[in-house]
């Protein structure tokens, strides 16, 4: 059983990020999608896709 969770609490402004997004987008973001945002896992592609049109690139590379 993986109690990363138990052991670490979400990044306070990732939480807040996610809170603040529209109510169409936060309803498709699974809890899977949810819970590697809040802790600074590695993102599923699925959640790159879904968060895309509110992400900014960076444009000094």
């Amino acid at each position: 059983m993986d109690n990363t969770a138990d052991k670490k609490k979400p990044d306070p402004e990732r939480v807040a990020l996610l809170r603040s997004l529209p109510l169409e987008l936060k309803g498709q973001i699974t809890g899977e999608e949810a819970q590697a945002f809040m802790y600074g896992e590695d993102l599923p592609e699925s959640l790159w896709e879904k968060l895309k049109d509110y992400l900014e690139e960076d444009s000094q590379a």
